[in-house]
C-alpha cells in the first residue's frame, strides 16, 4: 500500500500536472471503485482543479466550487498518467490523463466524491512535536507495530515504513506502547521522522519530475522491510518475520529484541515446544 512518502510524491507529480486545469471527462469502469453517491462524478466536469494534497494514505483533489475527488489507492491501486489501456478509472484534462489501475483480482480500491475537504484527525507525523507524538502513541496499549499503523493515531504510516521506523528506532514491533519509558519514545520519536523524510527525498530524486510509476512497497534499500533471511545493514544477522494474515513483520532480532525470536503465531502451533527461541536455537532446528 501506498504510504506517506509515495503518497507525497504523487501528490507532487500531480499538483504540477492538473492545477489549474480543467477536467473535460471522466470514466470509471470499476464497479465497485466510486463509493460516493452526491455529489456525483458529473459535478466534477468543467470544473478546474485548485489544489492536491494528502489526507492519510489518500490522494485529495480540490476543484472549484468546494468539490473533492479523493482517491485511496489501498493495497494494489497505482496512479499513471497518459499511455496506460484499460484502466478502472481515468480523469481527462485539458492537458492530459490521469488513470487509475489495480493489480490482483481483489479490487479495493476507493474513490469519493465530496462536497468539502477530507479530514484527517491522526497525528500527522512529520509535523507532530514529541508530546503529541507520545500522547499519540500512548492513548491506548497497543504493540508499537499496531499503533504506527492505526490510522486513527498516525497519518500515513503503513506496513513497510513502520517496519523501517522501528529497525532504526532499535526497538522491538511487539514492545508494549505503555511500556515504554521517555528515552525510547523520544528514539521513536527521531527514527519516524527520520525515515520518512529521508524516504521522500529518496522517493523524489528517484522520480526526478517525472510521474512515479515504480511505487512498491518492497524496495533493495530498505533495511529490513522484505528482507527476510538477508543480513541486517547494521549487525549483519539474519532479518525475521512474523506472518499473519496478508502481512507480516519484519525485523532483526539481535538490534531489535535482545537476540529473541518473535512466536509466528503459524509456526508456533506448529513447532509448539520446539519453538526456537533464539538465532542459535533457530539455526540448530534447521540442522535436525
Amino acid at each position: 500500500m501506498p504510504e506517506l512518502p509515495d503518497v507525497v510524491v504523487y501528490v507532487e507529480a500531480l499538483a504540477a500536472r492538473v492545477v489549474g486545469h480543467q477536467l473535460l471527462r471522466a470514466a470509471i469502469r470499476g464497479p465497485f471503485l466510486l463509493r460516493t453517491v452526491s455529489p456525483s462524478l458529473d459535478d466534477l466536469i468543467g470544473r478546474t482543479a485548485t489544489e492536491v494534497r494528502r489526507a492519510g494514505k489518500r490522494i485529495a483533489i480540490g476543484f472549484e466550487g468546494g468539490l473533492w475527488l479523493v482517491i485511496h489507492l489501498m493495497i494494489a491501486g497505482r496512479l499513471h498518467w497518459d499511455g496506460k489501456r484499460a484502466p478502472l478509472a481515468a480523469f481527462e484534462f485539458d492537458n492530459g490523463t490521469l488513470t487509475l489501475t489495480e493489480a490482483g483480482t481483489q479490487h479495493r480500491a476507493q474513490i469519493h466524491v465530496l462536497g468539502g475537504a477530507p479530514e484527517v484527525d491522526a497525528v500527522e507525523p512529520l509535523n507532530a512535536s514529541l508530546e503529541e507524538f507520545a500522547e499519540a502513541l500512548q492513548f491506548e496499549n497497543h504493540t508499537l507495530k499496531r499503533a504506527l499503523t492505526d490510522p486513527r493515531l498516525f497519518s500515513g504510516i503503513g506496513n513497510a515504513y513502520s517496519d523501517e521506523i522501528l529497525h532504526r528506532a532499535q526497538l522491538s514491533p511487539v514492545a508494549l506502547t505503555s511500556r515504554l519509558n521517555d528515552e525510547e519514545i523520544r528514539r521513536l520519536y527521531a527514527a519516524t521522522q527520520s525515515s520518512l523524510v529521508e524516504w521522500t527525498e529518496r522517493l523524489r530524486a528517484e522520480t526526478r519530475g517525472r510521474f512515479p510509476e515504480k511505487v512498491t512497497a518492497f524496495r533493495p534499500e530498505m533495511a529490513v522491510h522484505g528482507k527476510y533471511g538477508k543480513p541486517c545493514p547494521r549487525c549483519g544477522s539474519k532479518v525475521q518475520r512474523i506472518r499473519y494474515a496478508a502481512n507480516e513483520t519484519n525485523y532483526c532480532p539481535q538490534c531489535q529484541t535482545g537476540g529473541k525470536l518473535l512466536a509466528d503465531r503459524a509456526l508456533s502451533r506448529l513447532l509448539r515446544e520446539d519453538w526456537p527461541r533464539t538465532m542459535e536455537e533457530l539455526e540448530a532446528l534447521k540442522k535436525r
